[in-house]
């Protein structure tokens, strides 16, 4: 069985144009996550807990954007449509799967601060290497034990040869909607996922940042409390450009109903997957002073070469 994958409706005289900056957007993210991960394995005085879990988020934003954007590109590019029920559910449980992963990131990242910025003199005793790998293995676990169920409830369903799917890539209830049969279980199991996995996420994300101002807030200092802070700003923007559009994506989808035109949903969701990734390497990268270092630093040495 064979789906057909539209892209943006409503938008497919525009995909050319479109196409312009997300292709240069996957480049961008591209490039910079994988120098981000190559500069954080390579140079040793960046073995730190933040930065490990800054390499791990960059080779997740990595996975999630070449997992979607290059056949977002064929659609628009080649009207290359066509994609397999079986590739559409491996495509649906990959996008599903490394986004579970990022937000456990996302949320070990904000342990690591909350640890750094409360209890400083610990840091290095808690937050070891091994600690750091079991955290690791823990998110991609996780992300299997709630991604693995969507491919049976997926499966168990009844199609009847409705094949167009209105969006640029695969993914869980889009696929469901094809199907003649009930789906009440696939809405029941993504929603309450969803909550349990990303909505706990950002609970204990927020309860960690109150924790951080508690702490900062008792620093005689104002310019250690601003010291402190500006630890965390780059995990803080990081944080909102990834939640906030998928929670927008997510819950326009299922609630907005006819209020928010598809064009917008589909829209907003392809830039999802790209606008991240692509951020995220350059905020760190704008933000970190080491990170900062170690950039001039090779770039004069290569200046220096040549």
């Amino acid at each position: 069985m064979w789906y057909v994958l539209i892209g943006i409706p409503g938008l497919e005289a525009l995909h050319t144009w479109i196409s312009i900056p997300i292709c240069f957007m996957y480049i961008v993210a591209v490039t910079g996550n994988i120098f981000l991960v190559f500069l954080i394995m390579t140079e040793r005085s960046l073995h730190e807990p933040m930065y490990l879990f800054l390499s791990m988020l960059a080779l997740a934003d990595l996975l999630l954007s070449t997992a979607t954007v290059p056949k977002m590109l064929a659609i628009f590019w080649f009207h290359s449509s066509d994609i397999s029920f079986c590739g559409c559910v491996s495509q649906m449980f990959f996008i599903h799967f490394i986004f579970v992963a990022e937000s456990a990131i996302l949320l070990a990242m904000a342990f690591d601060r909350y640890v750094a910025i409360c209890y400083p003199l610990k840091y290095t005793t808690i937050l070891t290497s091994t600690v750091i790998g079991k955290i690791g293995i823990a998110a991609l676990v996780r992300s299997l034990l709630i991604c693995c169920p969507f491919i049976f409830l997926i499966n168990r369903l009844l199609y009847c040869g409705r094949k167009i799917l209105p969006h640029s890539y695969c993914e869980h209830m889009g696929i469901a909607r094809l199907a003649c049969d009930n789906i009440n279980i696939n809405i029941i199991y993504g929603l309450t996922m969803a909550l349990l996995s990303t909505g706990l996420d950002v609970v204990l994300i927020v309860m960690s940042y109150m924790m951080i101002l508690h702490t900062v807030f008792q620093i005689p200092s104002w310019t250690a409390r601003l010291k402190a802070l500006n630890t965390c700003a780059s995990h803080i923007c990081v944080i909102l450009i990834f939640y906030t559009p998928a929670f927008f994506s997510f819950f326009a989808h299922r609630f907005g109903g006819e209020t928010i035109p598809r064009h917008i949903h589909i829209l907003v969701a392809n830039l999802y997957v790209v606008v991240p990734p692509m951020l995220n390497p350059i905020i760190y990268g704008v933000k970190t002073k080491q990170i900062q270092n170690r950039v001039v630093l090779i770039f004069s040495s290569v200046i220096t070469s040549c």
